[in-house]
């Protein structure tokens, strides 16, 4: 069964989430070497947690698809929800580079 479209964008925005992750992940990670804070801390806990639910995301998105493409609300859902976690990234991204 083909994925449907809004599961294959839900499935990019959880790709792009990764990426944003990963860089967020790197740079606290040496803020963390530098100053050794529990705050730089919880947030390495943080990226860490996400990075492997997007990760698990991805993968049920491509071995589980009859579980998503049953219900157009569902994959609307899902899709609302990857945009919102990546518009909330792109802001934390912007922040910590800055």
């Amino acid at each position: 069964m083909a994925m449907g479209t809004q599961i294959v964008a839900a499935s990019a925005l959880s790709g792009v989430n990764i990426v944003f992750l990963a860089a967020l992940t790197v740079v606290w990670v040496r803020n963390y070497r530098t100053f050794r804070t529990s705050l730089v801390l919880g947030l390495i806990a943080f990226a860490v947690v996400m990075l492997v639910e997007n990760a698990f995301a991805l993968y049920f998105f491509f071995t589980m698809q009859s579980l998503y493409s049953g219900d157009p609300h569902v994959q609307q859902a899902v899709l609302i929800l990857r945009g919102l976690q990546l518009v909330a990234l792109a802001f934390l991204t912007y922040v910590t580079m800055r």
